[in-house]
């Protein structure tokens, strides 16, 4: 069982739910006083509420100007364009407040919460699909305007009909709005005076005594384990849902009030209210005993609470037009936020065997005095091509990055890191995405197509999952965030066992999310297909697709994958920068470790910082940039000696990347910002260029503008025992 208390039993009481505060052990309590009469119209709901009011009556007023707009010259009718855009970003604005809006910030209980706000959450999506409609509807008018010779031309017979049917309809549905309003305040009222009313009947927080609904197994230091039918005494009633119990023996506890209901002889049957489940989890710090309970560590719950909100973004985007309705927060996406168990550095640390005793795919070759090869069941080569009829998104977000998401899966659950490639599309063209474009100097690894992937998973499911995505803020009210464009799986085994065949795959994208069938990326382009076989072909063209192509090793690619870890997907073109890696952590851990029992600190600044590099890539291009141009004065004799290429690969990573790691001067890498990548990059080239001219870093690093971080010793310390991956089942 998780921490969240609302997920386990669903459970309603409008009473208020009151709430109390006191000290954990013995000291009375303070009820909160009871409202009486009419509640207090002044909280954030209320003033959410009231604007949406106005904003409809300025619509309204808005709407009835337009009807008599009919034989204005073209200059008032840009002017009711634009005041139709400012009044539709007002009413967008209180919408996204309106969502963000919590129960726990009223000053006051208010009754029936959920309801009202999600009343007026329709309200206001009614209004901005009206406001949408007549905004295309004046543009229209505008282009038919400009078009005209000296202002002369008419409007033609089809287009007053049109006018004449959209203010109807907008028309019937303010009546209806206004219908709709009404019964909702005397609804409103009649639910003040009935919860009151039951308010007087019963002091729900005076109320002691509970009777649980199941049994419940202590699972952090802290908790109170009850079995069904155990009547529990209420001493403090917390607000993320975890009231602290104490049963007949005397023991007291966390209790998920989830669980309890009103014991017989003293309510009848009822349970705690279903609106108190909806705060935040922040489990306390103390128990009654003054134990320490457990932080909050469950990833899936932030990511989770993460989904509910964009979900209601999406709604309002979705709704405006803005995206189609196949579009959804992005899976992989919210999977990398949880934690490192999807990131590359993850995948990049030796796997200690069950026993944590050795290294499972980390085995010394005493005869070529390396690291021992290590085949995998699946090891191939992929090359992303380009993504067609992607739906370019509406006018009201701006887009900051197209990328593609992929990763190993058998259907129901991810088995390797999440690598990420950035498309590129050109303006006349925007449904187009493509990979690895011909640039000069060295190719960006965040844009190369080619990517290697190895798995040693035994699954016969196992396959490769795209999700297509973007980066995106909203205009409005600059809320950043990612949707998935669709997602795409193609299996690499068929149903023989046998690999599927190394070619190019056109694959059809789904909309929704990976757990979802049946859904469309944009669901208007069958609706507008019709049932000829000639239609079906060409719907079919117009579906969202993506072009792949796997391609088979060749004996050089096949030797570097054979010594990196089992399980990785990445780029092919730093390739070679991971085998130095793995190589050099053979060298420390297996080859010149005095003490193979000693789990010491090992001094080793590459093995310390190196997967920091896996999640900045603008600095894994320097290393590369900084290598290819060591390696290009080196001799034929000197590539050949593997120890020799090691000691100057050590070197370039000392001179290149290892004091950007630690420079307060480069600004934070941070995903799909412009002016910080640009940023990042100039500086990140000019400490190459400076280093080149200088004949070394010494002088760089004893410069007065040098500024670096305060010194840690996990700079230069690698604790292998810390960062070696557990024995998985894969």
């Amino acid at each position: 069982m998780t921490r969240a208390p609302g997920a386990q039993l669903s459970v309603s009481l409008a009473t208020g739910g009151l709430a109390s505060s006191g000290e954990v052990l013995g000291v009375q309590f303070c009820a909160v006083p009871k409202m009486t009469g009419r509640r207090s119209r002044t909280g954030p709901l209320q003033n959410a509420l009231r604007q949406g009011r106005e904003l409809r009556e300025q619509a309204d007023a808005f709407f009835q100007e337009c009807k008599k707009a009919g034989d204005l010259d073209p200059e008032k009718k840009k002017s009711l364009s634009q005041r139709c855009l400012e009044l539709k970003k007002s009413v967008d604005e209180n919408a996204y407040t309106l969502q963000n809006l919590k129960k726990a910030d009223e000053p006051a209980p208010v009754g029936n919460y959920n309801q009202r706000k999600e009343e007026e959450e329709r309200q206001l999506l009614k209004l901005l699909q009206k406001l949408e409609r007549l905004s295309a509807f004046l543009n229209q008018e505008n282009e038919v305007k400009d078009s005209s010779v000296n202002g002369k031309r008419k409007d033609s017979p089809k287009t007053q009909q049109e006018n004449e049917e959209i203010e109807e309809k907008d028309d019937e549905e303010s009546i209806e709005d206004e219908d709709e309003e009404e019964e909702e305040e005397e609804d409103d009222s009649n639910d003040y005076e009935e919860e009151d009313d039951e308010e007087d009947k019963l002091d729900y927080s005076a109320i002691k005594h509970f009777i649980s609904l199941g049994d419940f197994a202590a699972q952090q230091e802290g908790d109170l384990a009850f079995k069904k039918g155990e009547v529990l005494l209420i001493l403090e009633r917390k607000p993320d849902g975890w009231w602290l119990a104490k049963n007949s023996k005397g023991k007291k506890g966390l209790v998920p009030k989830t669980y309890l209901k009103i014991h017989d002889s003293e309510g009848e049957g009822q349970e705690p209210s279903e609106e108190e489940t909806e705060e935040d989890i922040e489990v306390a710090d103390e128990t009654a005993g003054g134990a320490k309970i457990l932080k909050r560590t469950d990833s899936h719950w932030s990511a989770v609470k993460k989904a509910i909100t964009e979900n209601n973004t999406l709604d309002a985007l979705t709704t405006m037009g803005t995206v189609p309705a196949g579009f959804r927060p992005s899976t992989l996406a919210q999977l990398l936020e949880e934690g490192i168990q999807f990131r590359a550095p993850y995948f990049l640390q030796p796997e200690l065997t069950p026993s944590d005793l050795a290294f499972r795919d980390l085995v010394w070759n005493h005869e070529k005095n390396t690291i021992q090869p290590r085949p995998t069941r699946i090891s191939l080569i992929l090359t992303l091509w380009n993504c067609k009829m992607i739906p370019f998104p509406g006018l009201s977000i701006q887009v900051l990055s197209r990328h593609v998401r992929l990763c190993l899966f058998d259907g129901n659950r991810v088995l390797s890191n999440i690598h990420t490639v950035r498309a590129t599309w050109q303006p006349k063209n925007p449904k187009t995405w493509t990979f690895s474009p011909r640039v000069t100097g060295i190719l960006p690894c965040l844009l190369d197509g080619d990517c290697f992937v190895r798995s040693n998973s035994p699954s016969s499911d196992i396959g490769l999952l795209f999700e297509l995505g973007i980066t995106y803020i909203r205009n409005s009210t600059g809320e950043k965030g990612e949707l998935s464009c669709g997602w795409t799986f193609l299996k690499l085994f068929d149903p023989s066992g046998l690999p599927v065949s190394s070619k190019t795959y056109e694959l059809l994208l789904n909309g929704g999310t990976p757990y979802e069938k049946g859904v469309e990326v944009d669901p208007s382009i069958s609706r507008r297909a019709n049932s000829g076989v000639f239609q079906h072909i060409v719907t079919l063209r117009k579906q969202p697709q993506l072009l792949v192509k796997l391609r088979s090793l060749n004996t050089q690619s096949k030797v570097i994958l054979n010594l990196l870890p089992e399980v990785l997907i990445g780029s092919m073109c730093y390739m070679h920068l991971l085998l130095f890696y793995r190589q050099i952590l053979g060298d420390v851990l297996l080859r010149d470790r005095l003490n193979m029992q000693h789990a010491d600190l090992i001094g080793n600044p590459i093995l310390a910082t190196f997967p920091k590099l896996m999640e900045q890539p603008d600095l894994m291009d320097a290393l590369r940039s900084a290598w290819a141009e060591k390696e290009s004065t080196l001799k034929r004799s000197e590539k050949r000696d593997q120890e020799f290429l090691k000691s100057m690969f050590i070197l370039v990573y000392h001179e290149s990347v290892f004091p950007l790691l630690q420079s307060m001067l480069l600004p934070e890498y941070k995903w799909a910002e412009e002016e910080s990548e640009g940023t990042r990059w100039r500086m990140i080239s000019d400490f190459l260029k400076q280093n080149r001219e200088s004949d070394g870093i010494l002088s760089s690093l004893l410069s007065s503008e040098s500024l670096h971080k305060a010194f840690d010793i996990s700079e230069i310390a690698y604790d292998f025992l810390g960062e070696a991956r557990k024995s998985s089942p894969l």
